[in-house]
């Protein structure tokens, strides 16, 4: 059974970074496309980025473009999102995600494991 783990998260002044990780378990994840998303309350879960596990294909939502990093270290089997000059509208809880294919995708419905999340709050 897959398993993903997230940790990392917490609370941060606005401007500051903070590293998350995803440790995913259970499964082959060469062919995987590995996901993160974030909610706040009241809210749709919003895609935030996307990596191949077997490659260094990568896509970011427009709105953290040039400030967050996704990337994967696949000795560890783990997912990271670098968020640099994190703004207060950044605060949500951030999901670590698993696509069982190569394709990229933002949808929620595509992906088929989840993580149980980690807050990220960004103060003034």
């Amino acid at each position: 059974q897959v398993q993903l783990v997230e940790s990392g998260g917490g609370l941060v002044q606005a401007g500051g970074s903070l590293r998350l990780s995803c440790a995913a378990s259970g499964g082959t994840f060469s062919s995987y496309r590995m996901g993160w998303f974030r909610q706040t309350p009241g809210k749709e879960r919003e895609f935030v980025a996307a990596i191949l596990w077997s490659s260094s294909s990568t896509y970011y939502a427009d709105s953290v473009k040039g400030r967050f990093t996704i990337s994967r270290d696949n000795a560890k089997n783990t997912v990271y999102l670098q968020m640099n000059s994190l703004k207060i509208e950044d605060t949500a809880v951030y999901y670590c995600a698993a696509r069982r294919s190569f394709i990229m995708s933002e949808l929620i419905n595509d992906y088929d494991y989840w993580g149980q999340g980690t807050q990220v709050t960004v103060s003034s």
